[in-house]
């Protein structure tokens, strides 16, 4: 079947005030929307659109039926979102499966209630996630290589010596010197401890990071908003300027801007993608993106945040390796569709780019586009149209069978059953969640 299906975009500070809006066809609020869920977590499920008799979740229609509407007789495995990031997320991590399950059922021993702020685990599966860009997208992801992070910190000691702040520059200094050994999973993991300890060195490093790059009036809380910068020196390369800039912008003195030196900057273009493992530490900085993940809202925060955190769990859960690239390829797998297949059993993400029949024989389509697209649905499939507007047509086999048609524009969504393939005509661009392997 091809259910329409929607939900109430989640107000987090962090959000970007018009771009859900825009997207979804509704008027600003005037408050932040940062996250549009569109799956059966229980957090927040998503709704059978114009459902009668009272509101129907798809929490509801898979229990109804879960041999025809669920995975292996039960919810979905994975939760497709769209974010509309306006400013910084906290640096965060994920617990793997193992990890998960044993955190879960030791806080439900200890009876700590599910919604205790200081709750760590909210359930017992992993939150491998995986990102593609819809506008440029700019992250922190993934340790890089510690000589670079010891480069930078000397070059904003540098640069906070000469803006008059001395203290802060020797503090830069010292932090540097904790870098500097032959393990170097074993000096971050005691990095992250000793830069939430209340050791007086890390403020008056974090005043010398704030001198070294300093704020503009008037900028805007994300990099991809942030004006010139007014670089003090300008061997600091641009985007970590820049980056740092925002960081120290809205979240002031706190240890999280300085373990983001630690990690890579990544730009991302609409299309490339970031694929973020169980363990891997990470922050979205600014941009609009389609998010999918495992079925789980597990988080173990590093800092840039008011809530909770949990320094001695997250660095028993965090893997301190080395990351060479955190960008993710995709497979072209027909004419305008792509597909990012991680190692995950949850989950996989399809982008169908769509033309006009007229275009595509005049030889005048966009790139990597087709006149239509078709894909089996061996598992349900939650579809999201974030450009133009696509029908989405299933004709069952035999002679007697029956076609279901859908016509979804920018901002609608569709969960569809499993069962015949689909084929996807139109003009524009559709995403595509569906169980990996």
């Amino acid at each position: 079947m091809l259910i329409f299906i929607e939900n109430t975009p989640r107000a987090y500070a962090w959000g970007s005030k018009d771009a859900l809006p825009d997207m979804l066809g509704l008027a600003p609020t005037g408050e932040p929307q940062a996250e549009l869920w569109l799956g059966t977590h229980p957090g927040s499920p998503a709704h059978v659109a114009k459902a009668s008799a009272g509101a129907r979740t798809l929490i509801d229609l898979v229990e109804s039926d879960p041999d025809r509407y669920g995975v292996d007789g039960g919810s979905l495995p994975f939760l497709l979102k769209v974010l509309a990031i306006g400013a910084p997320l906290s640096l965060q991590v994920h617990p793997d499966l193992e990890q998960a399950a044993a955190g879960y059922a030791a806080e439900e021993a200890a009876g700590v209630p599910r919604e205790a702020p200081h709750r760590n685990y909210g359930d017992p599966n992993h939150k491998p996630e995986l990102l593609v860009a819809l506008s440029e997208v700019t992250a922190l992801s993934g340790f890089r290589p510690l000589a670079e992070a010891r480069r930078e910190l000397l070059l904003l000691a540098a640069a906070a010596r000469r803006a008059g702040a001395a203290a802060g520059a020797a503090a830069l200094e010292q932090v540097e010197e904790r870098l500097r050994g032959a393990d170097p999973g074993a000096l971050r993991r005691a990095f992250l401890e000793w830069v939430f300890s209340g050791d007086p060195v890390v403020a008056r490093a974090l005043d010398g990071i704030s001198a070294a790059v300093p704020c503009a009036e008037g900028a805007g809380p994300g990099p991809a908003a942030a004006g010139p910068v007014r670089e003090a020196d300008p061997r600091i390369e641009q985007g970590r300027a820049v980056a740092l800039r925002a960081l120290v912008s809205a979240h002031p003195g706190d240890p999280g801007v300085l373990v983001s030196v630690l990690l890579h900057l990544v730009r991302l273009a609409p299309g490339e993608a970031l694929y973020l493992r169980a363990r891997q530490l990470h922050a979205y900085l600014s941009g609009i993106a389609v998010e999918v993940m495992a079925s789980s809202d597990n988080v173990l925060r590093a800092g840039l945040t008011p809530k909770h955190i949990d320094i001695a769990e997250l660095c028993r859960v965090v893997d301190t390796d080395e990351i060479a690239e955190p960008r993710f390829a995709g497979e072209r797998v027909a004419r305008g569709l792509v597909a990012w297949r991680p190692d995950v059993p949850d989950f996989a993400l399809l982008r169908a780019r769509l033309c006009d029949p007229e275009q595509s024989a005049g030889g005048n389509a966009p790139a990597d586009s087709a006149p239509a697209v078709e894909m089996p649905a061996r598992h349900p499939l939650v579809l999201m149209v974030t450009a133009g507007r696509v029908r989405v047509e299933r004709r069952a086999e035999g002679e007697h069978g029956l076609s279901e048609v859908a016509s979804a524009r920018r901002g609608q969504s569709l969960y569809v059953s499993a069962g015949d393939p689909i084929r996807l005509t139109g003009h524009g661009e559709v995403f595509l969640a569906t169980v990996g392997g």
